[in-house]
């Protein structure tokens, strides 16, 4: 395997997990409202959840780069899933669904060079 995709895949990834991150830490409005329309979380609530995530997608941003653990690439490829879809439930058009494809294909992809997990003790490696 040529290592330069791999690399390719885990900036890529890293990138989009850095800059969604470093916007819920500085509380994007529109983030805060969807959080506050799915959860009925009242704004400072849901400003505080949002903080939470974003420390979490800088974490996910920072293994990627660090070392790609499989069970943390499990996780972006599901929440790239979920941030996508959230879209359309929250009222958003199904297009802004569609776009973000590859933000569930990059982490799935460099899931799939890193190796899937075969067994539950794999997801740490």
């Amino acid at each position: 395997m040529d290592k330069r995709l791999e690399w390719v895949l885990r900036v890529a990834v890293a990138g989009e997990f850095l800059g969604h991150g470093m916007l819920a830490l500085e509380g994007k409005k529109q983030w805060v409202g969807w959080i506050s329309q799915l959860t009925t979380a009242d704004t400072g609530l849901a400003t505080q959840l949002l903080f939470l995530i974003g420390l979490s997608d800088l974490f996910v941003a920072l293994f990627v780069l660090i070392r790609p653990i499989k069970i943390v690439l499990l996780w972006a490829t599901f929440w790239g899933f979920w941030t996508a879809i959230l879209r359309p439930i929250v009222g958003e058009p199904i297009w802004d669904f569609i776009e973000r494809f590859a933000n569930i294909g990059a982490p799935l992809a460099l899931l799939f060079i890193v190796g899937l997990p075969k067994k539950a003790k794999e997801l740490i490696s």
